[in-house]
């Protein structure tokens, strides 16, 4: 009689428990809340965020990440390249020619950089005159 017992008792118990009665409330009084799960912090991810918050309007916290970008991996150049496209967004082309320039003293070759200050060059030709004197 009791093995019978047994499983009817169960399933009243999980009933209760998926159900919202007084047990699940009472295991949920009880339960730990979940921790966040953190991501580690890399380049890519500050970059990633640089990108959101520029795409928001919050240029100032852009910048932040973007500069932490690079103190996080000076030798990376796509780092300057993004605080450099940063600024040029911000309308302030003169520091975005240094960014881009310091990609260069990196990386010569760097394409994103040589196409930026090309789209400087073309937009904003008083910044170029003085950049060669």
């Amino acid at each position: 009689m009791t093995s019978r017992l047994i499983p009817a008792f169960l399933a009243l118990l999980l009933s209760m428990v998926f159900s919202g009665g007084m047990i699940s409330s009472a295991w949920a009084a009880r339960a730990k809340p979940a921790k966040p799960v953190e991501l580690p912090v890399t380049v890519e991810s500050l970059l990633t965020q640089a990108h959101d918050a520029i795409g928001k309007g919050d240029a100032d916290l852009a910048v932040r990440l973007a500069q932490s970008a690079i103190v996080a991996d000076p030798a990376r150049p796509s780092s300057y390249v993004a605080l450099g496209d940063i600024y040029a967004q911000a309308g302030q082309p003169d520091y975005a020619r240094s960014f881009y320039d310091e990609a260069l003293g990196i990386d010569p070759a760097e394409p994103n950089a040589l196409k930026a200050i090309a789209t400087l060059d073309r937009d904003h030709p008083e910044h170029t005159a003085r950049a060669t004197q």
